[in-house]
C-alpha cells in the first residue's frame, strides 16, 4: 500500500491523512468545490476537485471518486464513515478497479449493513433481540399494522442507514404514514435507498456498544465498550469508554454478542456492533456498523489502539497487532462539536467560523475538520470537531473535560458547547452512583433548559463557491473562487454575474420584523414538501412544511391560528434562517 485515496471530508479526512502520514503512505483528498479551502484537502499530500457540490455531484459520486483515484496513482480507498463508507458497490467497486479497500469486504457490508439481514445473522448467532418486522415493510399502512399487533412506541428504520438518519420513533397511530414518508426520504437523501423495516422501540434505554476489529486470519478483538446514550434525533453527542456502571452479566452479553454476530457474517475489517441496555437491564441488539465510528478516537485513548493502523494492517492481508482483548486503561468523554443552535432544538446552522481556540492540558485531544474562517456547509454533516478528554478514572476526565470546555471557544455561528458544558453539571449525567441518561434523555428531562442565544437571531450564511472561466498564457482555465468575492466585483461593475437570488428571503430589506401573519424558518435549508395546502385552515402547533438542512429534516409548525396564505417557498427552494415561508391570516 503506497497511496490512499480518502474518499470524505472533514476531520475524518484529516484523521486518515494524518495516519496514513505516520505510515509512510502518501494521502490523496478530494473535495467539492465549498470545500476548496478546508482543512482536510491541505492535510494531504495530494488534492483533487470533484466539481461539484451536492453530495451526490462530490462525495457519493463513485465514478468520480474512481477516476480521482486513477488520475492520482492510488493504490488503496479508505471511505472514513458516513458518505460510502457502508456502500457495498464501493467497496466492490474500488475491487474490481485493482484498488485495495481499506474496510470489510462487499458481502459483508451487504449483509450487516442492511438492518433486516443483520437481524437474520443476529438471530443465528443466538444475539438478543426485540421483536421486528420480517423483511422491509412496503407502506406505512404495513407499519400500521405492525403497531397494531405489537403496540407503541414502534421505530420506523432505513435498512441501509446509520448515524440517525432515516430513523423515526412513532409513539400515535396518526403519526404513521408522516413518520414512514419522512424514514423513505431521509433514507433516499443521505444513502440513496429507502427500503424500511419497523421493529419495537425500547423507551428510555442506554445505547452501549463494542468496538471490534478483526483480520483475514480469524482473530476478532473486542477492542473496547463506549456509553453513546447521549443523543437528540438518534444522533451521539457525547459518548465515553469503557461504558461505566454495566454488570458483569451485561458487559459478558455485549462481548460475546459481539464476537458471535462477527464471526456468523465472517467479517473482518473495524466495526462496531451496538446494543440498547433497557431500564430494567435487558440487553438487546440494535445494529452493526461496519466502518470506523465517529467515537472511535475514545476507545483508541483507553486501549491504546491506533484502530486506523488495524485497518492498514488487515487490508494488507496482515494479522491483528493483538489477539486478546486489551483491559481498558482510564476513561475517555467525546464531546462531538456541532454547528446547531441549542436553545434552538439543535437546529442545523451552517455558517462561517469566526474563530476557533482549542483548549490545551493533559488529556487533551481535539480532533478538527475546520478551523478559524472555515464555512461550514448547509449540504453536510453538521459535525465541526470532536473534543476527547481522557483521565485516570471517570471522576478525573469529567474534571478536565470541565476545564477544556471552558477553554474552548468558537465563534460565528452556533455551537453545541452550551449543552456540553451544561450536562457536566447534571447529577443525572456526573453521580459516582450511575449513569442516569437515557437516548432521549435531552429530548425528555434536559429539554428547554438551556434558552435562545440572541447572538444568533438570525443565521443566513453564504460561503458557497462559485466557477469562471479565465486566460493564462493564453490557456483557458477555471477557476473556483467564494461567491461573496465574485458578488462584489459584479456589485463594483466589472461584468461578473451575480448568484441567483435565495428564495424566501425575510422581509427586513429595510430593517423591518416580518408581519404578524408571516410563518418564519427557524433555520436555514431546503423545503421538502408542503403538509398542508394554502387556503387550509390551521390551529397553532400544526406541523405545515418539511425543511431539509445538513441531511437531517426537521418541520416548523403554525406559529398561530388562521388560514394558510400565500405560500412563497415552493418545494426544492433554498431558505434561510428567518425567510418568511407563508402567511396564516
Amino acid at each position: 500500500m503506497r497511496k490512499v485515496l480518502i474518499a470524505n471530508r472533514g476531520e475524518i479526512a484529516v484523521r486518515v491523512a494524518r495516519a496514513c502520514d505516520d505510515a509512510g503512505i502518501a494521502s490523496v483528498a478530494v473535495y467539492a468545490d465549498i470545500d476548496a479551502d478546508a482543512m482536510h484537502v491541505g492535510a494531504a499530500d495530494e488534492a483533487y476537485s470533484l466539481d461539484g457540490n451536492s453530495p451526490a455531484d462530490t462525495y457519493l459520486n463513485i465514478g468520480k471518486l474512481l477516476a480521482v483515484a486513477a488520475q492520482s496513482g492510488a493504490d488503496a480507498v479508505h471511505p472514513g464513515y458516513g458518505f460510502l463508507s457502508e456502500n457495498a458497490e464501493f467497496a466492490q467497486a474500488v475491487l474490481d478497479a485493482g484498488l485495495e479497500w481499506i474496510g470489510p469486504s462487499p458481502e459483508s457490508i451487504r449483509q450487516l449493513g442492511n438492518k433486516i439481514t443483520a437481524r437474520e445473522i443476529a438471530v443465528r448467532a443466538g444475539a438478543p433481540l426485540v421483536a421486528g418486522s420480517d423483511g422491509p415493510v412496503s407502506s406505512a399502512a404495513e407499519a400500521r399494522a405492525f403497531a397494531e399487533e405489537h403496540g407503541l412506541p414502534m421505530a420506523i428504520k432505513a435498512a441501509f442507514g446509520g448515524g440517525g438518519r432515516g430513523l423515526k420513533v412513532v409513539r400515535e397511530l396518526a403519526e404513521v404514514e408522516e413518520a414512514f414518508d419522512s424514514a423513505v426520504r431521509e433514507a433516499v437523501a443521505a444513502f440513496g435507498r429507502g427500503e424500511c423495516f419497523v421493529e419495537q422501540y425500547l423507551d428510555r434505554p442506554r445505547h452501549v456498544e463494542a468496538q471490534i476489529i478483526a483480520d483475514v486470519h480469524g482473530n476478532v478483538v473486542v477492542v473496547g465498550t463506549r456509553d453513546c446514550s447521549l443523543q437528540r434525533r438518534h444522533q451521539k453527542l457525547v459518548e465515553e469508554a469503557p461504558a461505566p456502571f454495566l454488570s458483569d452479566s451485561q458487559r459478558q452479553q455485549v462481548y460475546d454478542g459481539s464476537k458471535a454476530i462477527v464471526r456468523e457474517a465472517g467479517y473482518y475489517g473495524a466495526g462496531t456492533v451496538e446494543f440498547l441496555v433497557s431500564a430494567d437491564g435487558a440487553v438487546a441488539f440494535l445494529e452493526v456498523n461496519t466502518r470506523l465510528q465517529v467515537e472511535h478516537p475514545i476507545t483508541e485513548e483507553t486501549a491504546g489502539i491506533d484502530l486506523v493502523q488495524e485497518q492498514f494492517r488487515i487490508a494488507a492481508g496482515l494479522p491483528l497487532s493483538i489477539t486478546e482483548d486489551p483491559t481498558p486503561r482510564g476513561h475517555s468523554f467525546e464531546f462531538r462539536i456541532n454547528a446547531e443552535d441549542v436553545g434552538r432544538g439543535f437546529l442545523p446552522s451552517p455558517g462561517t467560523v469566526a474563530s476557533f481556540e482549542s483548549p490545551t492540558g493533559p488529556g487533551i485531544r481535539l480532533d478538527t475538520g475546520v478551523r478559524s474562517g472555515s464555512f461550514v456547509a448547509p449540504q453536510f454533516d453538521s459535525l465541526l470537531a470532536k473534543l476527547i478528554v481522557t483521565g485516570a478514572d471517570r471522576q478525573q476526565a469529567l474534571r478536565r473535560a470541565r476545564r477544556a470546555l471552558a477553554e474552548i471557544n468558537i465563534t460565528g455561528l452556533p455551537t453545541v458547547l452550551p449543552f456540553h458544558r451544561a450536562v457536566l453539571e447534571s447529577e443525572d449525567f456526573t453521580s459516582v452512583a450511575g449513569l442516569n441518561v437515557h437516548t432521549r434523555w435531552i429530548e425528555t428531562d434536559f429539554a428547554d433548559q438551556i434558552p435562545v442565544d440572541p447572538e444568533y437571531n438570525v443565521v443566513a450564511p453564504e460561503g458557497e463557491r462559485r466557477t469562471i472561466t479565465i486566460d493564462v498564457d493564453g490557456k483557458r482555465l477555471a477557476v473556483g473562487l467564494p461567491a461573496d468575492l465574485l458578488d462584489g466585483w459584479a456589485r463594483s461593475g466589472q461584468g461578473i454575474p451575480a448568484a441567483s437570488d435565495v428564495t424566501g428571503l425575510p422581509d427586513s430589506g429595510t430593517g423591518d420584523s416580518p408581519a404578524e401573519s408571516a410563518l418564519v424558518s427557524s433555520m436555514s435549508g431546503t423545503v421538502v414538501k408542503w403538509l398542508v395546502e394554502p387556503g387550509t385552515d390551521v390551529a397553532a402547533g400544526d406541523p405545515l412544511v418539511v425543511l431539509e438542512a445538513m441531511k437531517m429534516e426537521t418541520q416548523v409548525s403554525a406559529h398561530r391560528t388562521g388560514t394558510l396564505s400565500e405560500v412563497l417557498s415552493a418545494p426544492g427552494g433554498v431558505v434561510t434562517a428567518g425567510a418568511v415561508l407563508a402567511h396564516i391570516e
